[in-house]
């Protein structure tokens, strides 16, 4: 990590801690129920694998939110957990923090690769909420720094880099009443990455080691204010010839009681990872938000 990556860091979490600090015991802010996503899986706000353009909690231009995460995917082969925390600044500013703990299973048995992800959105235009009257998305603007934690296994693999950046512009809309009656949420992102299998497996290879850009898509209906229903896929490169990197997606159902928890379960498709092929199983995950 370079001199200027780790004063990012050290801003990103002082930053994040401290905002946190200050909205422990504030009531939820005013947004609608649902219109901070859940967290996805690298800790920005939008859905598990997908970051949406919307700030994560509920804190309107006048308020501050936050949220809290633990992820949990079991895979066929693999295990991995994602912890983390966000905030939201006036609507419109976004930082998270998240720690990946990635299991090996049979490929590497005992043992684990850890990453860390610092992230930072902007809201640049539109309100994908209050905005009925026009086709215009919401759109923001974001940043991923990834350090990776334990290179040996991606090295070995031909990974080139330990750490790296994803930039990526997302655009989101939410329809009210837009589907059978029912709200409906549309989201599209498009991301620059070198990461291999989202940084768990280093950065950059022997194949490709440059930034491409990756198409990412969510779709969700909301048969009930509480309730929603989606699927979202997220291209990936294929940097490695050791082994080929697939696409992921998910089907997945998001509850939200209150505005305070929610509750999403999947079904999540990971396709090849290192030397196992078709990896799928269960996507859980809790969040705590303002």
């Amino acid at each position: 990590m370079n001199i200027a990556q780790g004063l990012l860091v050290r801003i990103v979490s002082t930053a994040i801690l401290s905002l946190c600090s200050g909205v422990v015991s504030a009531q939820a802010g005013d947004r609608l129920l649902a219109t901070g996503g859940v967290s996805q899986i690298e800790g920005t706000g939008g859905g598990g694998l997908v970051p949406w353009a919307l700030i994560t909690g509920y804190g309107t231009r006048d308020q501050i939110g936050a949220s809290a995460y633990h992820t949990h995917i079991d895979i066929d082969d693999f295990r991995m957990r994602s912890s983390g925390v966000a905030v939201g600044i006036y609507d419109r500013v976004e930082l998270s923090l998240s720690r990946q703990l990635f299991s090996l299973g049979t490929t590497v048995p005992g043992q684990s690769i850890r990453q860390d992800v610092v992230g930072a959105k902007v809201k640049l235009a539109g309100d994908a909420v209050i905005d009925q009257d026009t086709w215009v998305p919401q759109v923001s603007a974001g940043i991923q720094y990834k350090k990776n934690r334990d290179m040996l296994v991606p090295g070995l693999l031909g990974a080139k880099h330990d750490s790296g950046v994803d930039f990526y512009l997302a655009a989101t809309k939410l329809y009210l009443a837009g589907a059978f009656g029912r709200n409906l949420l549309a989201n599209v992102a498009v991301r620059a990455t070198r990461a291999n299998q989202l940084g768990i497996l280093g950065f950059g290879g022997d194949k490709r080691d440059r930034y491409q850009p990756q198409l990412e898509a969510s779709l969700a209906i909301l048969p009930r204010d509480d309730l929603a229903v989606g699927v979202e896929y997220r291209y990936k490169p294929d940097n490695l010839s050791v082994f080929r990197e697939d696409d992921f997606y998910d089907l997945f159902v998001a509850w939200f009681p209150s505005k305070h928890v929610s509750v999403t379960l999947a079904y999540a498709g990971m396709g090849q990872i290192a030397d196992k092929r078709k990896q799928n199983g269960a996507y859980l995950s809790v969040q705590i938000a303002k």
